[in-house]
């Protein structure tokens, strides 16, 4: 483990807020590496996932958590609560994020999970993001005194996930925020998850981004088989769905839905793994998977985190 020197900081950071306003774009940017999946469609995260920042002054340890959803109905979006609002008492510094475009109801639920928590608002930084797409900044003006009625922020700061704009204000933040520590971390470490549960999310990615709106909720990925040598990886994963009917569209007119996933997700892994890959995708069928405890568990989703 790499020697804290004097002075330096180590403290885990839980990033909340409702579904899709870019927590996970967020926590790639800043760490600096694409260790969690992105995409338009609201509820992709799905597991908690650490990505750590290592500097010469702290090492951040981010906490991606899935985005808290009240209008989805499941056992498995129950799960995906359970794992986010539990993240609150686990951690030292809480970074919520919401949309420049403006304060919504789903807000206000997730301060009132804080306040139920007891979370202490010296610890809650609130990043404002997507503030590129804002045709003037004067707009934040608003935004900003209405939040502060909201919660007492120990800081509010503005940011563009996308464009990584004030990413740096951010973690200046943030900073001031950790406690005292040596790293939790080696140095190059730059997340807790495991290079196979990596590879089946790039797979449920590229499904999420490819398939667009056509994509159902309960599309879900595992890796069957993983042999790998200093030449090449090779990887068998499952695409599993909840409809009979879905198969149809994940596999696509003469397999080329599937190839075009399988194509897309190899050329990221080959980049985690750097090495060759040879990637083979199939297709599966487990009915109703989200409300049933043994597809659950088979899925990966066995418990909340």
């Amino acid at each position: 483990m790499t020697d804290a020197v004097s002075g330096f900081r180590c403290g885990t950071i839980a990033v909340v807020g409702r579904p899709n306003v870019g927590k996970s774009t967020l926590v790639n940017s800043l760490v600096g590496e694409r260790i969690c999946i992105t995409s338009r469609r609201a509820h992709t995260t799905r597991h908690r996932i650490r990505a750590v920042l290592t500097r010469l002054e702290a090492q951040f340890v981010f906490v991606d958590t899935p985005g808290l959803q009240w209008s989805t109905h499941s056992l498995l979006a129950d799960r995906l609560n359970v794992s986010a609002t539990g993240a609150l008492a686990d951690v030292d510094v809480v970074l919520m994020v919401i949309e420049a475009g403006g304060w919504r109801p789903e807000d206000d639920r997730i301060v009132s999970l804080m306040k139920t928590h007891l979370v202490q608002p010296a610890k809650v930084v609130l990043a404002v993001n997507k503030i590129d797409r804002l045709r003037h900044r004067d707009a934040l003006l608003p935004l900003i005194e209405t939040v502060r009625g909201r919660f007492e922020f120990a800081a509010i700061v503005p940011v563009s996930a996308e464009k990584g704009s004030q990413l740096e204000d951010l973690l200046g933040e943030l900073l001031q925020r950790l406690p005292a520590g040596e790293p939790m971390f080696e140095a190059d470490q730059m997340t807790d998850r495991s290079v196979r549960f990596l590879a089946g999310e790039l797979v449920r990615e590229k499904a999420i981004r490819l398939l667009g709106d056509e994509i159902p909720y309960g599309l879900a990925v595992t890796i069957e088989q993983w042999t790998e040598n200093e030449g090449r990886a090779l990887i068998e994963a499952t695409v599993w769905v909840e409809r009979e009917s879905h198969r149809g569209i994940v596999i696509g007119a003469g397999a080329a839905k599937l190839r075009e996933i399988g194509r897309s997700a190899r050329t990221d892994i080959e980049r985690l793994l750097g090495k060759p890959v040879h990637l083979q995708t199939r297709v599966k069928l487990a009915r109703r998977w989200r409300d049933d405890v043994a597809g659950l568990a088979t899925l990966g989703y066995g418990a909340a985190e």
